[in-house]
């Protein structure tokens, strides 16, 4: 029999071992939670990771939809409160802008003669040609811009925004700008756009100056040519709606329209307020081109190269592809247009047969060392024309 002695030491060692497996149990208890911890906190982590990416995703589908809602608004806004079936809100246009660039590299610049101009080619845009100029005054350097109509005109006008620059080789571009009205076949813009030695100093090239010019055109008039169908009154009684451009009323039908374009579909048919409304008031728009899109647009061949691409434009804007498919067709078979013109529209409207006859034209053509007009021109790697087509 185990004296009391023993009994102390047995229970003493018996609450040693028990100590000693609850301190076990608590180290396991203690791992045990450390691992889940680590677990819980891989798991963390990795959700984290994932939401990180998902949230990326859905940053890049909302800006891709972003941009290509604004690409869509900047086509379709015509009078902001048009909607579209299906309860899609759709802006719809409300200004064609008439934008291209000037550009010219004038070379041997710093021998040029006092009070004369020398000027870059001709260039046809919107129905009228354009070019630069630029001459030594008076210790200055001028730069202007010429236009005149391409079609015989008495009385015309044009009211331009112009950005003149000379683009200097360390980004130290200088840029003024000029808006008024163009009335006659001189030069408009700055006699004193330079220092003279400041110019040879910083912008010359090689005797190379760079000149660019950003065109914005607010308004013509003038310019016009003769109508083939009639829009006025005279159709008042084969129309159910009214399109006011500026002070001219065409009389017009909504259901023909609305088969043709999408726009004047949302516009006409839609939930905006101008659908219950006989007259529609369609904001800066042109009413010569507009004459011209509907005259394409109602089946007559008006298409040439001075309105091809005002009418391009409206076709774009209102989102009527017959039309841009008869800009596109015109533009294949009958055009004189330049080479680098008909890729320039091209691409600005996506047409798709344009690119790819002159692409192939242009990767086929060997060009003959005696010509370097330019419809046979062959593209190199410093050639304007691998950038339209994103070679």
């Amino acid at each position: 029999m185990a004296s009391n002695g023993e009994d102390s030491i047995g229970k003493e060692q018996e609450s040693t071992v028990v100590l000693g497996n609850l301190q076990v149990i608590e180290l396991v208890k203690k791992a045990v939670a450390e691992e889940i911890q680590k677990a819980n906190k891989h798991n963390v982590d990795e959700l984290s990771d994932r939401l990180q990416a998902i949230e990326a995703s859905i940053s890049k589908i909302s800006k891709s939809n972003d941009a290509e809602k604004t690409k869509n608004d900047s086509k379709k806004e015509l009078n902001g409160e048009s909607t579209v079936p299906h309860n899609n809100t759709t802006k719809v246009p409300s200004k064609t802008v008439k934008r291209f660039q000037l550009k010219h590299v004038f070379k041997d610049v710093a021998n040029f003669k006092e009070d004369e101009k020398y000027y870059s080619e001709w260039e046809e845009h919107y129905n009228v040609k354009w070019r630069m100029s630029v001459k030594r005054y008076y210790n200055h350097l001028g730069v202007y811009v010429h236009c005149e109509p391409i079609a015989p005109a008495d009385n015309w006008t044009i009211r331009p925004y112009l950005e003149f620059k000379v683009v200097g080789p360390n980004q130290n571009d200088v840029i003024r700008t000029w808006q008024s009205c163009i009335d006659r076949e001189v030069g408009y813009g700055f006699y004193d756009f330079l220092d003279w030695e400041h110019m040879k100093t910083w912008f010359l090239v090689d005797g190379k100056l760079t000149v660019e010019v950003e065109v914005k055109i607010n308004e013509t008039s003038g310019l016009e040519k003769p109508k083939i169908r009639k829009f006025d009154e005279s159709q008042k009684d084969i129309s159910d709606v009214i399109l006011v451009v500026m002070d001219t009323k065409f009389y017009v039908s909504k259901t023909y329209l609305a088969s043709q374009s999408d726009v004047f579909k949302a516009l006409l048919f839609g939930n905006s307020k101008e659908s219950k409304q006989s007259e529609v008031t369609l904001n800066g728009i042109d009413p010569d081109d507009f004459h011209y899109f509907l005259e394409v647009l109602y089946g007559e061949f008006v298409i040439n190269d001075s309105n091809v691409e005002d009418i391009a434009l409206l076709a774009d804007m209102y989102d009527a592809p017959t039309v841009l498919r008869r800009c596109e067709e015109f533009l294949l078979e009958k055009s004189k247009k330049t080479l680098e013109k008909k890729l320039e529209i091209a691409t600005q409207y996506n047409l798709e047969n344009l690119r790819v006859k002159y692409r192939s034209h242009i990767t086929t053509t060997v060009v003959p060392k005696n010509n370097s007009g330019p419809e046979n021109r062959k593209v190199t790697r410093k050639n304007s024309l691998r950038k339209l087509l994103c070679f």
